[in-house]
């Protein structure tokens, strides 16, 4: 079976408080876009689970992997077969696009439905759950409102199709924590479902990223593709999740020969909105 893990962008992103267990809640609204890594699983040959990458550089070793976390959680509810795992990545790392996330979340998906597990959409998310924050988000793939530590999810009532997306990550990342060290002060919940009602012409100064300044400041880039998205032509800005990736929503169609150049060194996706 084979099947492609999408990534995903974050409209806004509002840290609204730390909790007695040291973690953050957040607010933010997640949107599946079509970045996307290839997920091949088939049954093994050699009678032994194995995982096999390709494309971008892996850094950690196949059992740490979140794909190979995803078949060993299931294995350890009901046993499953030896498989044959190819993973093809595309989407970048460190870059608040939830590639790996989403890696684990399809295999989760595509063991379930070629074993004939008979899980649901919730018992897949709870179990996506404990593999990584943002894994349930991709079990049913569609626009939520994010809330508690990012794993409480709510329908979100936009809609972005039709409108097109460039997203550049740099080649510096900041990881996760560091990411939430820089954040000096929190916002009062609801700003995010606020601002998402507004028409998207509005969403630059109210749509905010909470990372967003703190990461900047040390990845200076980030100002810089924003600022070159908006002279683009971009009627929204944004970085996602704790970075380093920055997107731009367009209301018309962008060719790849009108930013060949524009972002040199750095990873790109054009592309439309579903």
């Amino acid at each position: 079976m084979i099947v492609f893990p999408n990534a995903k962008i974050n409209l806004g992103l509002a840290i609204t408080g730390r909790r007695p267990d040291g973690y953050h809640d957040i607010e933010t609204v997640m949107y599946p876009v079509g970045w996307t890594d290839i997920l091949e699983i088939v049954p093994s040959k050699s009678g032994v689970t194995e995982l096999f990458t390709s494309g971008r550089r892996v850094e950690c070793p196949p059992e740490s992997n979140l794909v190979m976390k995803a078949y060993r959680a299931l294995d350890a509810i009901t046993t499953l077969p030896p498989v044959s795992i190819y993973l093809h990545k595309v989407i970048p790392d460190g870059a608040g696009l939830g590639g790996g996330s989403a890696d684990a979340a399809f295999a989760l998906k595509a063991l379930n439905t070629m074993l004939n597990l008979g899980l649901d959409y919730k018992r897949l998310e709870e179990i996506a759950a404990t593999i990584g924050a943002d894994c349930p988000f991709f079990i049913r793939n569609r626009p939520v409102t994010a809330t508690g530590t990012g794993t409480t999810f709510s329908p979100a009532d936009i809609s972005l199709a039709g409108y097109s997306i460039v997203i550049a990550k740099p080649a510096g990342s900041v990881s996760t924590r560091e990411a939430y060290s820089g954040v000096k002060s929190y916002t009062a919940p609801g700003r995010v479902a606020e601002a998402i009602t507004r028409p998207i012409s509005s969403w630059d100064g109210c749509l905010i990223n909470d990372f967003e300044a703190s990461v900047a400041a040390q990845l200076p880039e980030i100002t810089a593709i924003k600022q070159q998205l908006a002279d683009m032509g971009a009627v929204y800005t944004s970085m996602s999740g704790s970075g380093s990736a920055v997107y731009g929503l367009f209301g018309c169609d962008i060719l790849s020969d009108d930013i060949s150049g524009k972002f040199p060194g750095m990873d790109i996706y054009i592309g439309r909105l579903d």
